[in-house]
């Protein structure tokens, strides 16, 4: 069943991809067993409660479902984001629109010390492999949207952007690397290019330019 409204035709995962994504996924959840008991260790440490954050997201098909993250804002802090209304990087005059389409507060007040080291590492998304692994997620793909935002582009006649996974990386990940600001439209554009135009040969060019992301941080 469609969610919120946002209706578009039905797209199937690729055998080949749907394999892969099981391959690397458990992989990655077994190898990375240790450094995932060390982050919730350091979570609980500064800030009490569960470690994981749950939030519902809207992906493939425009289908919701619940997404796992290692919890870098304070507890009840979702209850607060329209509060920071003023620090949304969309509503700061890069957007394409009136009404922002997407939410990305800048030096967000409510994320903790060891969660703006997680955010600017990527590694609060390493519990994403679980739902890489449960299928409602891919390696590759566009981007989980909330609730808010997949409506919003559905008004917008952007369905098509849902005919592609939800992924942990994509086309908008590795061009956000290189850009301190990115408008609304080049968000969207890339989003449809990739529903569009998704291949094997796209999902490795992304896989490589992310590792090769990940690896000039770390020796930057």
């Amino acid at each position: 069943m469609l969610e919120l409204g946002v209706k578009c035709d039905s797209y199937k995962l690729p055998l080949h991809k749907r394999f892969f994504d099981i391959l690397i996924s458990s992989f990655f959840l077994i190898l990375l067993l240790p450094l995932y008991g060390l982050i919730a260790f350091l979570i609980i440490l500064e800030s009490k409660g569960n470690p994981i954050y749950k939030c519902s997201r809207i992906g493939q098909n425009g289908k919701m479902f619940i997404l796992f993250k290692f919890r870098s804002m304070y507890l009840g802090a979702d209850g607060e984001l329209f509060q920071f209304d003023y620090l949304n990087h969309y509503s700061l005059g890069y957007g394409s629109s009136q009404k922002p389409v997407f939410i990305k507060l800048r030096n967000d007040p409510r994320v903790t010390i060891i969660g703006k080291f997680l955010r600017r590492t990527s590694l609060d998304e390493l519990p994403q492999f679980f739902n890489i692994l449960i299928g409602n997620m891919s390696l590759v793909g566009n981007r989980p949207l909330t609730s808010y935002e997949a409506t919003m582009l559905s008004s917008m006649g952007h369905q098509k952007r849902f005919l592609a996974p939800a992924g942990l990386t994509g086309l908008w990940q590795i061009t956000k690397r290189g850009k301190d600001l990115m408008f609304e439209n080049e968000r969207i554009k890339l989003d449809n290019f990739y529903a569009m135009k998704q291949s094997a040969g796209l999902d490795f060019k992304i896989v490589i330019k992310t590792l090769n992301s990940m690896i000039q941080y770390s020796y930057g």
